[in-house]
């Protein structure tokens, strides 16, 4: 589950799951059978410990081209900077979990002279880290500190997921899919897995032509099939799964409705696409459609759903529901 902000899960459950309950995911968190960590698109997901054994390893190499090419922190670092990163701020992270302003004075003091703030950064891009509690806890505060993975789960990450599995397991979530759909959602080249799995996987053309794949077996609902109503979060997998977006979402709402300032809020479907906006406002749930006016019966779904989202943020707690002006 996507968990860039650590509540995030919490509600994509909720979407997901008949009867969810905060206090089952906490408890997970809790005793360290799911951990927060980087992974697809260096953005931090929330994982079984088992997956985070299987799947960092693979998404490390990803880390560390994203922290030399496609971060200001290291451009300017040598070799002899890599090792120290490596050595020292593994050692350092392993002690106890540490904010990145933490471990940035203690390369400091390590490294005279040197950009510390930068080492530190490459020390949360390029040695397998996970997040600690209380954050991800529901509602629990706490700073952003990590530590290694043998410190928290008590051994390093390993061994990595077989590259088949992994495409198996991204169709059973998002397939029909292409290798490009993948490389969209996971930064990872995989045709020529999909190439050797071929002949297990079921093959599709789209709108456009383009080959995609499914497994063989995978529920595929008629076209005409209703969809419930559903209130997804902010950076929702299912938003950011393929490279076309405009399967689900408006055109020229790629990027547009993800917050940047840490505000909740999120996405309301209709009959599967992205209508709307949610976000919270005190005891307010504001739905913000777009480009195309809601129909009287989409505005009852989505007002009845918005109901049972409130009462999962705020339980016990008086609240409303207000349509806010059409986005342009």
């Amino acid at each position: 589950m996507q968990a860039q902000a650590p509540n995030l899960p919490y509600i994509g459950l909720w979407a997901r799951l008949s009867g969810f309950r905060h206090e089952e995911l906490s408890r997970l968190v809790e005793s360290r059978k799911a951990v927060r960590m980087s992974l697809m698109r260096n953005t931090i997901h929330l994982v079984s410990a088992r997956d985070a054994f299987a799947l960092k390893l693979l998404f490390t190499p990803f880390g560390e081209r994203g922290f030399m090419h496609g971060s200001p922190w290291g451009r300017h670092m040598n070799e002899e900077d890599l090792r120290a990163i490596r050595s020292v701020g593994a050692e350092l992270m392993s002690e106890r979990p540490r904010t990145v302003a933490d471990l940035s004075r203690q390369l400091g003091e390590r490294f005279p002279g040197r950009d510390s703030l930068a080492m530190a950064y490459g020390v949360r891009y390029m040695v397998p880290l996970v997040f600690t509690t209380p954050r991800g806890i529901w509602q629990a505060g706490g700073p952003v500190a990590l530590t290694t993975f043998e410190a928290w789960l008590g051994r390093p990450p390993g061994p990595a997921i077989d590259p088949e599995r992994l495409v198996t397991r991204y169709l059973a979530a998002f397939g029909p899919a292409s290798p490009a759909d993948m490389r969209a959602w996971s930064g990872l080249a995989m045709r020529p897995v999909f190439d050797r799995l071929r002949p297990k996987l079921r093959a599709f053309r789209d709108q456009e032509g383009r080959e995609i794949f499914d497994l063989p077996r995978a529920p595929r609902p008629h076209a005409d099939q209703d969809a419930p109503v559903r209130l997804i979060p902010d950076f929702d997998n299912i938003l950011l799964g393929h490279a076309d977006r405009t399967r689900i979402m408006p055109a020229g709402r790629h990027l547009g409705m993800f917050s940047s300032n840490g505000v909740m809020q999120g996405a309301v479907l209709a009959d599967g696409f992205v209508r709307a906006m949610w976000v919270p406002r005190k005891s307010t749930l504001e739905i913000s459609p777009f480009i195309n006016p809601l129909t009287k019966s989409e505005r009852r779904a989505i007002e009845a759903e918005s109901h049972q989202l409130m009462k999962f943020l705020t339980p016990g707690e008086e609240h409303d529901v207000k349509f806010g002006p059409m986005k342009p």
